[in-house]
């Protein structure tokens, strides 16, 4: 299914190579306390892979592949978990994290054929979000699907802890919803922050503006990867601002060194900028970050 997937998706990117813009290209690089948050909240959007992490709330978060140390080093017990029986699969936990002092929103990556139908449904629907804005209508169901329960989730820890940092995180898919869901949030009048590995783009320039506007956004990518190529810009789908581009290739360590700020929604200075994509890219963030799912012998 990935691989036919990829396919896809390639076949997209190929029709829209000749319509990338130029941009200036506006690089700056990263201190060590914001690469350390990036490597936190990129196990957060790991464990959210974990299956004992999506059917058990009120135990520990942890992850058997071994990508989520940070995580379980730190006091953290999932508060609701959950994994929709509804069409869009959507799959994440919300956890309370008291040693970061952090109300963490997470949703999983795409891990089934449901997921997949969501990442294909390149139609655009309207949102309540702002004025005239639009989005992808796979992704703003999956919010809508997981919307309820997490909002009950949030508001009940913020109000038992209301000193704590709100954060939604994911890889891929899981991204998109996260992107979605913080700007639902803050709409909410709550102060919260998203961080994103490897998210496809999820509006148009409507609707992605609006959430660089917001604030404290931080969508990582890495290298030639795939997905957040897609869906492609001729078709009006624009990512949202700044993009931190992990310039490493495939299961090389990284460091803050390695991380560049790239600023505008259209910007090629970056992943976009590749023309060549790759699946493996998409795989490795730090570390395998979907690793939870596959076997021993399929771990990256």
């Amino acid at each position: 299914m990935v691989f036919i997937s990829s396919l896809i998706y390639t076949f997209l990117l190929a029709c829209s190579t000749f319509a990338l813009p130029t941009v200036p290209i506006g690089k700056r690089s990263i201190d060590d306390k914001l690469f350390t948050n990036l490597q936190l909240m990129e196990q957060y959007a790991s464990a959210a892979y974990c299956r004992n992490n999506q059917n058990s709330p009120g135990d520990k978060v942890s992850c058997n592949s071994g990508t989520c140390d940070l995580v379980q080093k730190a006091n953290v017990t999932s508060v609701i978990e959950y994994a929709s029986e509804l069409a869009t699969d959507v799959t994440g936990f919300v956890s309370l994290d008291a040693t970061n002092k952090m109300i963490v929103i997470t949703f999983r990556g795409t891990a089934s054929i449901d997921n997949w139908i969501t990442d294909l449904t390149f139609k655009t629907v309207d949102t309540n979000l702002c004025e005239g804005c639009t989005a992808h209508a796979g992704f703003w169901q999956s919010w809508q699907d997981s919307r309820k329960e997490v909002l009950a989730s949030v508001e009940r820890l913020s109000n038992a802890n209301p000193t704590f940092k709100i954060v939604t995180t994911g890889h891929s898919l899981g991204g998109a919803i996260a992107t979605i869901a913080a700007a639902d949030l803050r709409n909410l009048k709550y102060n919260v922050d998203l961080y994103t590995y490897g998210a496809p783009r999820i509006a148009d320039s409507t609707l992605s503006s609006y959430i660089t506007k917001q604030g404290n956004n931080y969508r990582v990518t890495h290298y030639n990867d795939i997905v957040p190529q897609v869906p492609p810009m001729f078709m009006d789908f624009v990512h949202i601002s700044p993009e931190y581009y992990i310039e490493t290739h495939n299961f090389k360590s990284v460091d803050a060194g390695n991380i560049k700020v790239l600023e505008g929604e259209k910007n090629t200075n970056g992943n976009a900028g590749h023309m060549l994509p790759d699946v493996l890219a998409h795989l490795w963030y730090f570390n395998g970050i979907s690793n939870c799912q596959l076997t021993s012998k399929q771990k990256i």
